[in-house]
């Protein structure tokens, strides 16, 4: 158990970090960085931060392609942190008591705590008066590894009326998350709440209403952050079936490979307690290298209804080592306060990598927003736009120009060019409108000079029927300048996909940001 002053520090240095953090919202590429960085310190795991971690893990770079030689985003961006935490101790921060910095050559964060010989002279009221930082010298740093009891005293004393509370109010979370948990375990097909069976049947927790959960099927290791900040975790609340893993192969139309690098296999189930309400439900499938080339089918239920049959991962995702994701809105849990998801076998046998389960909109699936990017984008609206993701071939290529006819011009802030596809997920049920972002970056006066009408011209189709054709983004708009096209009415295929071809005419197709809508009322 540690000492007071042990858990004050580790709590002001998390109180810290959370603050640093919202400071930084309107950057979240920095900070989900800065949250990373800082989630990886308290969990004691500072010799996992290096740069390839970093790029994959926090950027969404590719864990089998990325070459720290070519690629500096994780130099770049922690370089960018380091002067806005700066900046950021010269202004709103700068009488905070601790402090955090990313030191050059290193990613793992250090939290300064303010020295009592720091206090100024003319302090009245150690509680209300600020304190500076402790000097950063190695003289300093030894002289506070010395007294590193006092200083913990002294940030106690200052600390102590928020703390107080901020404690009070945890231990009552606590206590009343313990009885949800043994609540709804109890509810969970008597699945014992106290232990995790070796037998293939997990733990069950409650979820708070409005969280999502995000599991990663098959895997028992800590939690993952996506491309687009989205804490995934380890695999529970299942009964039968085994597990699988193949870390080697590489998987298209994903931005989140390891994703798919694990399995729950066999017939099994997931009893999740959930608060009463409408949810969304997302189920993520690739082939495995080892499964059978014979037709391979198997049934996914919900609550006892099935809303797969005959399902085949290689059918439905056009191929083997094809991320393939399937969307279901308008789900809730059973009248024992628990969502039931079956898999079980008919000619082959069920697999899954992840599951994910949203808040939801009745009768509506959630927007999906794509910006052609390797981080997450807020819009001026506060609409978030998730990385890149879906495509299959095509290049990405940074822009970062000024662009105008636009309110957001970071969504332009790259592109994916060539000939290339999507194939976004969507719930079968419904009609959707598509919403198309494109600049013309290369081709005009305004760009690089070369070139004009006609320099640029291609196709785009979805499901096989053509939306857009001789396109030219300079003949409408100009060049740098925002164009969005609109289409309605667009139905899904059987596989609950929106499959868009951009396919060239002259030079290369390209594109910026998607959206899709639900049209249900």
């Amino acid at each position: 158990m540690p000492d007071n002053s042990t858990l004050t520090s580790h709590e002001a240095e998390r109180a810290e970090l959370d603050a640093v953090a919202e400071a930084l919202a309107r950057s979240p590429r920095l900070s989900r960085l800065v949250r990373y960085l800082g989630e990886k310190y308290f969990q004691g795991e500072g010799d996992q931060l290096y740069e390839y971690n970093i790029a994959t893990e926090v950027f969404g770079r590719s864990k089998t392609t990325f070459d720290a030689g070519e690629d500096a985003i994780a130099r770049v961006e922690a370089h960018r942190l380091r002067k806005r935490l700066k900046d950021y101790y010269e202004t709103e921060g700068k009488d905070h008591a601790v402090q955090l910095s990313i030191p050059s050559g290193t990613y793992v964060p250090i939290f300064s705590h303010r020295t009592a010989e720091a206090l100024p002279v003319s302090t009245q009221d150690p509680l209300q008066e600020q304190v500076a930082l402790v000097n950063e010298s190695e003289d300093a740093r030894t002289e506070a590894t010395r007294t590193d009891r006092g200083k913990n005293l002294l940030i106690h004393f200052q600390q102590r009326r928020w703390l107080y509370s901020l404690l009070a109010a945890g231990l009552v979370l606590a206590v009343f998350g313990v009885y949800l948990a043994l609540y709804f375990g109890i509810l969970s097909k008597g699945v014992n709440t106290a232990t995790a069976s070796p037998q293939g049947v997990s733990q069950s927790v409650s979820v708070a209403s409005g969280s999502p959960i995000r599991l990663i099927a098959g895997y028992a290791g800590g939690p993952r952050t996506d491309s687009a900040g989205d804490i995934w975790q380890a695999d529970r609340d299942f009964h039968g079936g085994g597990t699988w893993n193949n870390a080697s192969s590489f998987i298209a139309r994903t931005s989140d490979p390891w994703l798919f690098e694990q399995w729950r296999t066999g017939d099994f189930f997931y009893d999740i307690p959930l608060k009463p309400g409408v949810y969304e439900l997302h189920l993520y499938f690739v082939t495995a290298e080892r499964a059978s080339e014979d037709y391979s089918t198997f049934s996914v239920l919900i609550n006892g209804d099935p809303i797969l049959r005959g399902f085949d991962i290689n059918s439905d995702a056009l191929g083997e080592n094809t991320a393939d994701e399937r969307i279901f809105r308008d789900l809730s849990p059973g009248k024992d306060g628990v969502l039931h998801i079956g898999f079980t076998s008919e000619r082959g046998v069920p697999s899954l990598n992840a599951l994910e389960i949203l808040p939801g909109i009745p009768h509506r699936q959630l927007p999906i927003r794509l910006v052609m990017q390797p981080t997450s984008f807020t819009d001026h609206a506060g609409q978030v736009w998730h990385p890149d993701n879906y495509f299959l071939n095509g290049r990405t290529s940074p822009q970062r120009q000024q662009i105008a006819g636009t309110s957001d011009a970071d969504l332009f802030a790259a592109e994916r060019y060539g000939h290339f596809t999507y194939a976004i997920p969507v719930d079968t049920r419904d009609r959707y409108t598509l919403i198309l972002h494109f600049a013309e970056f290369y081709f005009g006066p305004r760009a690089s000079g070369v070139g004009g009408i006609g320099s640029r011209l291609f196709r785009v189709m979805c499901n096989g029927a053509t939306l857009l054709d001789n396109f030219d983004i300079y003949k409408e708009a100009g060049s740098r300048t925002a164009l969005a096209k609109t289409f309605y009415h667009l139905k899904p295929t059987a596989q609950g996909k929106l499959n868009l071809t951009f396919e060239p005419i002259a030079n290369n197709a390209t594109i910026s940001g998607i959206e899709v809508l639900d049209e249900s009322q």
